[in-house]
C-alpha cells in the first residue's frame, strides 16, 4: 500500500524526471518507487544499517527492472544527520519533492546514536531537531515545489492523551516557509 502512495506523491506533486529529498530515509520504499517512476532521489537516515539495507533491496528491485526493460534511476542513500544538509556532499539543491516519514518521538527508538530524534529526552527536544530538518530540506527545495510528510498522531504513554504531532508538523513546516 506505501508503494501506492509514494507512486500517486510523485506523480502528483514531482514532475517527471524531477528529483526528490528524503531526510528520513529509514526504509527503501520511497527511493524505490522514485527510481522505477525515473526520479532523482537521494534519502539521507543516520543509520548506517538501514543505509546498506537499503541498497540491497534497490538492487533486488533493480535487478528485476531491468529484467523487465524497465525504467531505473538508481536511488543514492547517504548515511549522515539530516540537520547537516545545507554542508553535506553530493546532495546539491534545486529537488523537486521532499518527501519523507520521520520519527514518532517516542513511539519507536531506533538507535542509540545522540543524534537519533527517536531518543530525545522530551518531546520539545524532538521538535527542536525535527524543525531544524524541516528547515533543511525546505532550503534544499526548489521555489514553487511540493512537501509532503506522512504522518500519524501519537499518545504521551502517561496521560494517554494525543501529542499534537500532526499539527506540530504543519505549525514547524509554517515557521519554516512553507504554507499549507
Amino acid at each position: 500500500l506505501f508503494q501506492v502512495l509514494c507512486e500517486l506523491a510523485y506523480r502528483w506533486f514531482c514532475p517527471a524526471g524531477g528529483s526528490v529529498l528524503d531526510p528520513f530515509a529509514g526504509g527503501s520504499v520511497r527511493g524505490c518507487v522514485a527510481a522505477r517512476t525515473g526520479l532523482r532521489y537521494v534519502g539521507v537516515d543516520l543509520s548506517r544499517t538501514q543505509v546498506d539495507e537499503n541498497a540491497v533491496q534497490a538492487a533486488h528491485i533493480e535487478a528485476i527492472a531491468r529484467e523487465a526493460n524497465a525504467k531505473w534511476v538508481p536511488p543514492r542513500w547517504l548515511c549522515a544527520d539530516a540537520r547537516a544538509l545545507p554542508r553535506l556532499d553530493g546532495v546539491g539543491g534545486g529537488f523537486d519533492f521532499v518527501f519523507s516519514c520521520p520519527p514518532y518521538y517516542d513511539l519507536e527508538r531506533y538507535s542509540d546514536d545522540p543524534k537519533d530524534l527517536s531518543g530525545a529526552t522530551t518531546y520539545e527536544e524532538f521538535l527542536v531537531g525535527y524543525r531544524a530538518i524541516i528547515r533543511a530540506a525546505l532550503a534544499k527545495l526548489k521555489p514553487d515545489r511540493f512537501c509532503a510528510f506522512v504522518v500519524g498522531e501519537i499518545r504521551d504513554p502517561s496521560s494517554g492523551f494525543c501529542r499534537n504531532f500532526v499539527g506540530d508538523t504543519i505549525h514547524a513546516f509554517q515557521e519554516c516557509g512553507a504554507r499549507l
